[in-house]
């Protein structure tokens, strides 16, 4: 199974931190955000890794190159012509995710800007359960509302992820997800070719978030999820960043 990791954005909230460094290579504990990722990944068996970039997004592939230190295969989605968003990016991006797989095969999602301890190794079984179940197109893995989205995005009952309602407890998106290849098929950029082309060679491409098309499957019961109750930190301020590093800190310590 493949594994995108989304590694687009500008990070405007990180200013001026971001100003000469893109957000995902921001470091935690003395090593990049994104490399957290790369390492976890590879511990739980993953081998082939997709990583969009933008914004100074040379530094990546400069840092990560081919990702053999980590014994595993990095392809790169530049959209350095113009960050698509969260979908628009995965869809530019599917002709590497879906290369020697089915239309229906399940990919991984990684937001290039959370830490988390989470242990990617249960992936393999839950794509296997979700690859099975016709009715369903992806499995969200949801979070304890953080002080920055008391509000929350999702319900989870009975496993499955549905809309918010008064009633209901909310749960926010950690940015962690498992996706059929199929979702995504109809995103504008998906009509894209080889996402390694150059922007000359390039069509046109459109910029989609995820959030509304995750709120229309919620609404139609198509996704699966789960709450983790693990580390996890949204790093998209100076001051988030700050205190992961006093957190992991005073962990180190004890």
């Amino acid at each position: 199974m493949k594994v995108m990791i989304l590694a687009a954005g500008r990070g405007e909230r990180m200013k001026p931190l971001t100003d000469h460094c893109p957000k995902p290579l921001l470091k935690v504990a003395d090593i990049p955000l994104i490399e957290h990722h790369i390492r976890r990944l590879a511990a739980a068996g993953f081998r082939e890794i997709v990583i969009n970039h933008a914004w100074l997004g040379q530094q990546i592939v400069d840092y990560l190159g081919n990702g053999e230190r980590w014994q595993v295969n990095i392809q790169y989605s530049d959209e350095s012509s113009g960050a698509l968003e969260t979908a628009g990016g995965i869809a530019k991006a599917l002709p590497l995710l879906t290369e020697r797989q089915t239309e229906d095969s399940v990919f991984g999602i990684v937001n290039g800007d959370v830490f988390t301890d989470f242990d990617f190794s249960q992936w393999h079984q839950d794509a296997q359960c979700l690859s099975i179940d016709n009715s369903k197109q992806g499995c969200l893995y949801l979070v304890t509302n953080p002080e920055h989205n008391k509000e929350g995005d999702f319900a989870l009952h009975q496993g499955i992820v549905e809309p918010l309602t008064e009633t209901t407890k909310s749960l926010t998106y950690s940015g962690l997800a498992l996706f059929k290849t199929s979702f995504f098929a109809q995103a504008p950029a998906s009509a894209n070719e080889n996402a390694g082309d150059t922007v000359g060679e390039e069509k046109q491409q459109q910029k989609q978030a995820l959030g509304p098309m995750l709120k229309a499957a919620a609404s139609q019961q198509q996704l699966i999820g789960k709450h983790y109750q693990g580390l996890w930190t949204d790093v998209g301020t100076p001051e988030r960043l700050s205190q992961l590093e006093h957190l992991l800190n005073k962990a180190k310590a004890k």
